[in-house]
């Protein structure tokens, strides 16, 4: 019997791309079933789906999934694990941590995992971990928000595959041999793998040597998966990928339509040696365009000749047996969509005008229908650029948007129009109405009215004519409503099945589980109870309760209401969770003692498994055996502790304490507080509790967990909720709240004896980066010191809304400043170490953030460090950079925190420091609980040349 024997993969976390999807019954986000693509798992916790990767999403920027392996030179690296005091060293190239974080991060990765459209087979797709800063210093083009690698004409920065193998599932549930798929170049990395919808071949591209520029191209590959054997798709060896948007889909079980460079393209647009004429825009109509701070715009008529250029694809129709066809003329393709029949193709394209002040997404837009033999049909729509979308939260786009294919029926269009212009301020009546009509209408047949919605459109769940579930929801509010429909009854009318607060988690019923058609779309799946003629779906929920979230699977009448639970996550010892449908073969209602799924199962201190529960005796059967990533931290402890802010708002938080550490023998530790604050409309929904305590530890490249090998108390994820009741702004009482909620976690770790009161990091990345800078300007009675990174710290320079705010500057002026931790420079005085990526690209934190924050402490004698790391963005991916971000965070803590001497002699019980942190309340932190109408309220979310490739420091 053969079993999975690999190492976790501790780096980046993915989940399946598309199509077993779980479907949540209230999303706030739009939600979409496409076709032809690899099974989903995407709405399940990330943490349950640490080894199961996208397939055709592998071309993301996080660099971590499978770039090669890059080793820090010795030229340029020092081993600085004993070197923390030697201020000689401090500007001396790249650094690495001590070996007992090093060894963590180097563990090489496991192999992600794909099942096959039919659950019959599995890919382990394998990779290299974290990539050298050589792959990240690469020439990028920073176009239209987008980041082209102009020699790969593809997204910059792409991780990558080093091989392929398929497994069969055998019967009971193990794997048969390896399949290696083979006949590949020497050194290819791959991307883009996507099953046929017969699941006989893959698709993927490859590419070889980056520094040629025909072979650094991506071509398309076929593989078969009986044999393994590999081989191009094109006869000929000049036809490559172009990957900026959509790149290839398969139509049927034996063609693919890809997008492709333009055979007749010659060199790129040189740019002029002297502009034509200056650069100008004008607002002389008046509009009122209010945006966000996006990042890599179009700047002038050179950058809208060079975004063309790279964007620019042919269109070709090639079959398994090497005949190829255009298809359409060249044009900026982003996405190809079959219909569930495979007689007709969905395509989005873009075009001119373009806009220096909004990227790429708002461009003006077109969308066609096509026969999959390549004749066009109809123009759907051709949408305007759309600079004037308001920042007010569900303000969307005008005109049609949305515009999907039906899942339940061969080839019938569904797409959404607003009734309020996109503008979420404007009150009306419905907000959304939700259209359907056929492929090729009939002469004078008109769109046909599915529902209206009061609220923002949030999609669709299809099962047939008889059910569909539709959402919508209204971000200012909270609520999520869920409508059942019967798409082909138009006597039938809609009904609420949940209305209810996004927030509150413990009211939450879960989300319809999906199987896949014989069409290769996903539908929700209806399930048959021997002897019973009620219509049943299955829900599965988080279960979130006051102990912690306990996973469910719920036999749900949807005529009634009534549920059976059939499924539950082990409470006391084990976190489970169910993943995905695995029964799905057979059309029709899947029987209810024929079920059979996929589970995962963790513990604290065990690492997450897989397995095959099957009905009617739920046996179950391991299918993963993965050891543990880190076994040195193996024994760690782990806790989920609940204690209260001053103004009643309960808090959670995760306690983590290094191997065989005892509080009463070993004494108080030197602790890190690693959060992100997040808004909230009730106390009472801030005071729930997510997660489980028994989930697994899972340690990334710069998690703060790694300081549990340093011997540190980790206070991981405290809850920092701003909440703002009823008509209140969250962000107005934002810097009394983060304090009150920070004094509550001080005071629990002090209190439960595992803190020093001096000896207590805080730390944080973007929007915790934020608050870190606002904690040490606030708060400096809490904290011996601070880690910022990748943060924004001058909310004037992103004058249009950040995170959830969409007030602008003007209209909450002094919640800007007072926010702005820039603005409170003056009042920094404990050390903070900033870091950031010289290429952020992030909405709002711009590189400038840290240079101008730095500036200001430094002009204000504050004790201050500021780290920019070449090349990187808003995550950290090179290995150089991590090494080095992780051994500047050990020497910030060595110096400020462990060796802290700030009264150090003096023991205080948690007496004293409660009357110590009384006395550190300022007047503003002193208004929490009037702020909040005895509540709380709540902050937001979201926010080249290779001989400067060392991380520039400024102590």
């Amino acid at each position: 019997m053969m079993r999975m024997h690999t190492l976790y993969h501790r780096l980046t976390l993915f989940s399946f791309s598309s199509p077993l999807s779980l479907l949540p019954l209230a999303p706030p986000l739009h939600l979409t079933l496409r076709r032809r693509t690899t099974a989903n798992f995407s709405s399940m916790s990330t943490s349950r789906l640490r080894h199961i990767a996208p397939l055709a999403a592998i071309s993301t920027e996080d660099g971590t999934g499978g770039a090669s392996n890059g080793s820090v030179s010795s030229s340029s690296t020092a081993d600085a694990s004993n070197d923390y005091e030697d201020d000689s060293v401090l500007g001396v190239g790249y650094r690495v941590p001590p070996p007992e974080i090093r060894d963590i991060v180097d563990a090489p990765p496991v192999p992600a995992l794909s099942f096959s459209p039919f659950r019959d087979k599995i890919i382990f797709l394998k990779r290299r971990s974290l990539p050298p800063l050589t792959e990240l210093a690469r020439p990028e083009e920073k176009l239209a928000g987008l980041r082209i690698d102009g020699h790969c004409n593809s997204r910059s920065r792409m991780s990558f595959y080093t091989g392929l193998g398929i497994h069969q599932i055998l019967p009971d549930g193990t794997f048969g041999p390896e399949v290696e798929i083979h006949g590949l170049p020497e050194g290819a990395k791959i991307n883009f793998v996507t099953w046929s919808p017969d699941a006989r071949h893959l698709s993927f591209s490859i590419r070889v040597n980056e520094e040629d520029n025909n072979t650094s191209k991506l071509s398309v590959w076929i593989a078969d998966v009986e044999t393994g054997k590999a081989r191009p798709l094109f006869q000929s060896p000049d036809v490559y990928l172009n990957a900026v948007f959509d790149n290839y889909v398969w139509v049927d079980n034996s063609t693919l339509l890809v997008c492709t460079i333009p055979s007749t393209r010659g060199p790129p647009p040189k740019k002029p040696l002297v502009p034509g004429g200056p650069k100008i825009q004008s607002n002389e109509q008046r509009n009122i365009i209010q945006v966000r701070t996006f990042q890599d715009l179009l700047k002038d008529e050179y950058d809208e000749d060079l975004f063309d250029y790279y964007a620019t694809s042919q269109l070709v129709l090639a079959s398994l047996d090497g005949t190829t066809k255009d298809f359409g003329p060249p044009a900026i393709y982003t996405s190809l969509d079959p219909s569930p029949d495979e007689k007709y193709i969905m395509i989005d394209s873009m075009h001119r005008p373009y806009s220096f002040t909004v990227p790429c997404g708002r461009f003006p837009k077109k969308v066609e229908l096509w026969t999959a033999d390549g004749k066009f049909v109809r123009e759907l729509c051709d949408l305007p650029l759309a600079e004037d979308i308001p920042i007010t939260s569900n303000s969307v786009r005008k005109g049609m948007r949305s515009i999907n294919w039906r899942a339940d029926k061969p080839s019938t269009l569904y797409w959404v129009e607003t009734q309020d212009g996109g503008d979420a301020k404007v009150e009306v009546s419905p907000r959304d109405i939700i259209y359907s009509q056929p492929a090729e209408p009939l002469e004078g047949e008109q769109p046909v009215i599915l529902h209206k919605l009061d609220l923002r459109y949030g999609g669709i769940s299809w099962c047939d004519d008889s059910l569909a579930l539709v959402y919508e929801s209204w971000y200012k509010t909270r609520r999520v409503k869920t409508w059942v429909v019967s798409p082909g009854s138009e006597d039938v009318p809609p009904r609420i099945l949940f209305d209810r607060s996004s927030e509150d988690v413990y009211s939450d019923p879960g989300s319809p589980m999906s199987r896949r058609t014989q069409a290769g779309t996903y539908i929700i799946a209806k399930i048959k109870k021997e002897g019973d003629d009620g219509r049943y779906v299955l829900l599965n929920g988080s279960g979130a309760t006051p102990e912690g979230n306990v996973p469910f699977l719920d036999l749900f009448d949807i005529n009634t209401g009534n549920k059976e639970r059939i499924w539950e996550s082990d409470k006391e010892k084990y976190f489970e969770t169910v993943v995905a449908l695995m029964s799905d073969q057979e059309e029709g209602d899947l029987q209810l003692d024929r079920l059979k799924i996929l589970t995962s199962k963790e513990s604290k201190t065990e690492n997450t498994q897989y397995n095959f529960v099957s009905w009617p005796d739920k046996k179950i059967v391991q299918v993963t055996n993965f050891p543990h990533p880190y076994p040195q931290l193996a024994s760690l402890q782990k806790e989920m502790i609940r204690y209260q802010r001053k103004d009643g708002v309960q808090l959670t938080a995760t306690l983590y304490l290094p191997p065989g550490y005892n509080p009463s023998t070993d004494g108080p530790l030197p602790c890190l507080v690693w959060s992100y604050p997040g808004e909230f409309k009730s106390k009472d929904a801030a005071s729930q509790v997510r997660g489980s305590p028994n989930e697994f530890a899972g340690i990334g490249s710069t998690s703060a967990l790694l300081w549990l090998a340093k011997r540190f108390a980790i206070l991981s994820g405290p809850t920092i909720p701003i909440i703002g009741e009823g008509e209140q702004e969250a962000n107005d009482s934002y810097v009394e709240q983060l304090v009150a909620s920070a004094e509550a976690a001080v005071e629990e770790v002090i209190r439960r004896g595992v803190a020093h009161p001096k000896k207590i990091a805080v730390g944080g990345h973007s929007y915790g980066a934020f608050m870190t800078a606002n904690l040490l300007a606030h708060a400096p009675h809490l904290f011996s010191c601070g880690i910022a990174r990748s943060g924004a710290y001058n909310r004037t320079l992103t004058p249009f809304g950040f995170q959830n705010e969409d007030r602008t500057l003007w209209e909450a002026t002094n919640t800007y400043v007072e926010m702005s931790p820039f603005m409170s420079a003056n009042k920094i005085k404990k050390p903070i170490l900033l870091i950031h990526g010289e290429e952020d690209n992030n909405s709002g934190t711009l590189t400038m953030q840290s240079d101008r924050f730095f500036t200001a402490l430094k002009g204000h004698g504050a004790l201050c460090r500021l780290v920019i790391l070449p090349y990187e963005s808003h995550g950290y991916s090179a290995r150089e950079s991590i090494m080095h971000v992780l051994w500047e965070t050990g020497r910030w803590l060595h110096k400020y925190c462990v060796s802290n001497t700030a009264d150090a002699g003096e023991d205080q019980d948690i007496g004293t420091v409660k009357e110590n942190i009384s006395k550190g309340v300022t007047d503003a932190e002193s208004k929490v609980v009037a702020a909040s109408g005895g509540g709380s309220k709540e902050a937001c979310d979201l926010e080249h040349e290779q001989s400067h490739s060392l991380p520039r420091k400024i102590t």
